[in-house]
């Protein structure tokens, strides 16, 4: 509660800056050195959306809470890692976000998606409310399977981004499935998304010719989660290494997970410490100001990022990736294939190109089992976290 209080220049004074070592920091697929590149790194991880708990923001269903501390931290966490994977879309993984700097149109778009409202895309209205659907009550604490499967049907109704969100379960990502999901060969992602030719409207600042060629496009952006469990009540030390490599890699949208029922957004490891955000900071709701513009300052983390040791993660997880071209999958299958290969790494999903005999359909696969099937695994590991659905166990 008391850093909820602390001004981003005291902070700066809490938290411990990265440890002069010749290891070298990975965020989100991108290598850099201490040494050399601090002022970089630090740039890297500001220029990430940082969500955090909000409080007097309008109540969630009207009569709802007005406030998420307690119990928002992994739907916080769930939009910063959709977030970046809005940011990839529409904004590149090059783009850096700079104090005082005026920023294009579709920065605010992105931002505006996740801000504290019942109308955008991505709010904590919008994740609380579609949540009830998988079995979670609004205020209820999620896991990040649960988390990852509102946010797919929440993409639905995202038309401006255009996105194919595929959540691979039972530890197997299908190539086939993934394809037939983003080489749909739709005539138009929706009206919104792709204004007729003749048309000078733009939507949310999407320029018309850019929605013109995403209409004609073979491949819809890839947003790919994996929830998995690396672990019954401690990660598997022999999964470790993998878990760096994802970090590796140039489609990486991070890890949502953390320490039971205390949820982490990851973005990266320097030596055998991962680096994340950390949502358990409560601040004001942010409303447009007199002249329109969104004070934004509060949704990037201006001090140095949170450390914490690999091994004490708590083994329910997902990872994310995003693979804006059908080159961008190829080179990730690529990637994960050669992980395969490496030395003292257990995998901790298999790649297939078909789906195994042994799976029901994808749509029965993208539901979350009922209650009593969690409730019975949750007795069964004795476990306080919630997100015994994956069924991979």
């Amino acid at each position: 509660l008391f850093l909820a209080t602390l001004t981003y220049d005291t902070l700066r004074f809490e938290y411990e800056d990265f440890p002069e070592t010749k290891e070298p920091v990975w965020i989100l697929g991108r290598k850099y050195s201490v040494f050399t590149e601090k002022e970089e790194i630090l740039l890297d991880v500001t220029s990430r959306l940082w969500f955090t708990y909000r409080k007097n923001f309008p109540a969630i269903g009207g009569t709802g809470p007005t406030s998420d501390t307690g119990w928002g931290c992994m739907l916080r966490c769930g939009q910063m890692i959709f977030a970046q994977a809005l940011v990839c879309r529409h904004l590149g993984r090059d783009w850096r976000w700079i104090k005082g700097k005026r920023q294009m149109d579709n920065y605010f778009n992105v931002l505006n998606a996740f801000i504290d409202k019942k109308d955008s895309y991505y709010s904590i209205h919008q994740i609380a409310q579609m949540g009830v659907g998988e079995g979670k009550s609004i205020g209820q604490w999620y896991g990040p399977n649960t988390v990852a499967q509102v946010l797919k049907k929440l993409d639905n109704f995202d038309t401006w981004s255009s996105l194919a969100v595929h959540i691979a379960m039972d530890n197997t990502v299908v190539m086939e499935e993934i394809r037939r999901l983003c080489q749909s060969n739709f005539p138009c992602a929706g009206a919104a998304a792709c204004p007729a030719v003749e048309s000078d409207v733009l939507y949310n600042g999407y320029p018309e010719e850019a929605g013109v060629r995403d209409r004609l496009s073979l491949w819809k952006p890839l947003v790919l989660l994996i929830p998995l469990r690396l672990g019954l009540t401690e990660i598997n030390e022999a999964y470790i290494e993998t878990l760096k490599h994802c970090f590796m890699m140039p489609q990486s949208l991070g890890v949502i997970g953390g320490k039971p029922n205390s949820a982490h957004y990851f973005i990266g490891y320097v030596g055998e410490e991962l680096i994340y955000l950390d949502p358990h900071t409560t601040q004001p709701a942010v409303e447009p100001n007199d002249s329109g513009c969104l004070p934004d300052e509060s949704f990037h983390c201006q001090h140095p990022p949170c450390r914490m040791s690999i091994a004490e993660l708590d083994p329910s997880i997902a990872v994310g990736f995003f693979c804006n071209t059908e080159e961008d999958f190829n080179n990730w299958c690529q990637q994960i294939k050669k992980l395969s290969l490496v030395r003292g790494a257990l995998p901790m999903f298999e790649l297939v190109e078909r789906q195994p005999s042994h799976f029901s359909n994808p749509d029965v696969l993208n539901l979350t089992p009922d209650s009593s099937d969690a409730d019975r695994l949750e007795r069964f590991f004795d476990s306080e976290d919630e997100d015994f659905e994956i069924l991979s166990l």
